[in-house]
């Protein structure tokens, strides 16, 4: 996606709802300094820290990573045209961030050599699947490990704990989809991991 500017858009949401940094790192859990790096873009978010802040707010991932405007209904979308969701590490690529009404999340998942959603498991409302495209991941879904590889898939309610995690040398691609399609535990707010 570029240059898009997650500092900036983070501090710009936190003004909006006029909440310190102070404030928001309170309630999202993290430290203030976690919150201060990140508008000053000095670190890349994990998924899981970005998560915690943009449900503290409440902001979904796609309304954060859409910006303001939503755009007209898209039916086609290159490749160049897809959203960066991930977090530097991860790729997940988002078809139609600002698609007006969106009711499902399809993501295009990238996960390189050692990737992992994280320790601290994910659970939000909702349900998700998807299908591995190429090489291999460790899926941790509530006491279940399963390795998958490519043609294999799963489908799961995603209130049960979950992570996902790339132990081999290749990367692993997933097209996966969930609904509803945000990111939040609230049950309103929700994405994929």
């Amino acid at each position: 996606m570029g240059g898009f500017d997650v500092g900036e858009r983070l501090k710009q949401l936190r003004l909006a709802r006029q909440l310190s940094q102070r404030e928001l790192a309170k309630r999202a859990g993290v430290t203030n300094s976690t919150i201060s790096l990140i508008e000053q873009n000095s670190v890349s978010p994990s998924v899981s820290s970005l998560k915690k802040i943009l449900d503290a707010l409440p902001v979904s991932i796609s309304e954060f990573f859409a910006g303001e405007g939503l755009s007209q209904e898209q039916v086609f979308y290159r490749a160049e045209e897809l959203t960066e969701i991930g977090d530097g590490t991860l790729s997940w690529k988002l078809v139609g961030a600002r698609r007006p009404n969106r009711s499902m999340s399809i993501i295009h998942e990238h996960y390189p050599p050692g990737a992992d959603t994280g320790e601290e498991m994910l659970e939000h409302e909702g349900e998700e699947g998807g299908v591995i495209i190429s090489g291999t991941i460790e899926l941790t879904v509530g006491g279940e490990v399963q390795l998958l590889t490519a043609g294999d898939a799963y489908y799961f309610d995603s209130r049960l704990p979950h992570r996902f995690r790339n132990m081999s040398d290749n990367e692993c691609v997933i097209v996966s989809a969930n609904n509803p399609p945000s990111f939040s535990d609230g049950g309103t707010e929700q994405h994929h991991a």
